[in-house]
């Protein structure tokens, strides 16, 4: 009897956790992962909590405990950076963080003496590097994605510094945000635990903002100031570290530095890139072939294998060799032209603008519409939305493409937003 409630606990926690629009394919990899960080008391909770924020008053009507109970165990889930705890207009409010990015990676950000992070960290490694299907739908799936690379401001020229935008730079992100953290990179942690971590700085990994606030209240992140941010950024480039963040405009909430050789979105960049698993950087590199000498040092830079060498077809010199870009693979960070001795890599504006959702609210509505699930965003079983709730995301729908529009309303089968659609002129 025992065995089917953890069974049907982790279960429904699995259900809860595949309503977001990034969720987590069921696993007995994936069970073993949850039973490592819930209790089974905790996953039948938690898989009852709404997908939005909520309170503690809303969470004890939700679960039939009397308060100081749920206000005890909400804090606890924060304290294991299970939950994440907000202050919103001086009312606290608690949210379940996706799997990914989310308490997947907090769980491996600080050292931990309460899990066997050795144990987790190769459960991690077999369920995103060997089987896959979680990294396959996390990365793959619709044209929003999870994550966008910022480019490498030291080598934007002039002219380029002309068409990037504030929102385009780490470095406003880090001046911009009203909390920063950083903690142990999730990733080369994880590597680490294997066997095969790189030489790449750990303690890098920065949060920002309500996430950050959380974090390092528990101490899962420390908390830091713009200028020790801006160093660790430095430090970044000079390891020649890809910055991934957050794929909104306003109020980030996470930057990883990445490497090609541990990192889970360059791993997916490289695996998936036919199917654009990572939003680029507006810029691309060109290459002068008159001045590439073929040292090499692009393509050993190179996070998802976008440059390569080949024959510069020099009959004066047999041996001489050129650098190609796969422009479909690149991600426009710049490493490659910091790192170019001849000077022959610049970068120059991409064709066509990517475009980044404005913030958290508009992301989690258009990635939801695109992987079939917005029902689940807008009417959540277990919980009503409140209307301000509410107003946010239709208020976001009502600004979609038309195309995107009609996916919405085909998921939902709702006359009321149908009739919405209609009284917005094209």
């Amino acid at each position: 009897m025992a065995h089917q409630t953890l069974k049907t606990s982790y279960s429904d926690l699995v259900e809860r956790l595949n309503r977001f629009p990034q969720g987590a394919p069921p696993s007995e990899l994936l069970n073993k992962i949850l039973k490592v960080l819930f209790s089974d008391r905790e996953a039948q909770l938690v898989s009852l909590l709404p997908i939005r924020p909520f309170t503690a008053e809303k969470a004890s009507r939700i679960w039939k405990l009397d308060l100081t109970s749920t206000c005890k165990i909400l804090d606890t889930l924060a304290g294991k950076a299970l939950l994440v705890d907000i202050e919103q207009n001086g009312e606290q409010e608690y949210v379940l963080p996706p799997p990914m990015a989310g308490f997947f990676e907090f769980s491996m950000m600080r050292i931990r003496p309460d899990i066997d992070q050795k144990a987790l960290g190769e459960l991690f490694y077999q369920y995103l590097n060997v089987e896959e299907d979680f990294i396959r739908e996390l990365f793959t799936r619709g044209d929003t994605q999870l994550g966008r690379v910022f480019v490498n401001e030291q080598v934007l020229s002039s002219e380029n510094n002309l068409h990037v935008l504030d929102y385009e730079r780490a470095t406003e992100v880090i001046k911009t945000a009203n909390h920063i953290g950083v903690g142990l990179c999730y990733c080369r942690h994880k590597m680490e635990h294997m066997g095969r971590a790189c030489k790449a700085p750990m303690e890098i990994c920065m949060t920002f903002n309500t996430t950050a606030a959380s974090l390092t209240k528990h101490g899962h992140a420390r908390r830091i100031d713009r200028i020790e941010c801006m160093d660790l950024l430095q430090e970044a480039y000079d390891n020649n570290l890809v910055q991934f963040g957050e794929n909104v405009r306003e109020e980030v909430n996470f930057i990883c530095n990445c490497c090609g050789c541990c990192c889970e979105a360059m791993i997916a960049a490289r695996r998936f890139a036919i199917l654009n698993p990572v939003h680029t950087t507006n810029f691309i590199p060109v290459i002068n072939d008159q001045q590439c000498n073929g040292c090499s040092k692009c393509v050993n830079v190179c996070p998802v294998e976008a440059m390569t060498l080949v024959s510069a077809n020099d009959p004066h010199h047999l041996n001489l060799k050129k650098a190609v870009l796969n422009e479909e693979r690149c991600l426009g960070c710049g490493v490659c032209v910091r790192t170019c001795s001849s000077k022959s890599i610049l970068l120059k504006s991409r064709a066509k603008r990517v475009l980044t959702p404005l913030n958290g609210v508009h992301k989690a509505v258009v990635m939801a519409v695109e992987r079939g699930k917005l029902q689940h965003l807008i009417f959540d079983n277990r919980v009503l939305f409140s209307h301000r709730a509410l107003a946010a995301v239709l208020g976001v729908l009502l600004k979609l493409p038309p195309i995107k529009q009609a996916m919405a309303s085909r998921q939902i089968k709702s006359q009321f937003f149908e009739l919405l659609i209609r009284k917005i002129p094209v």
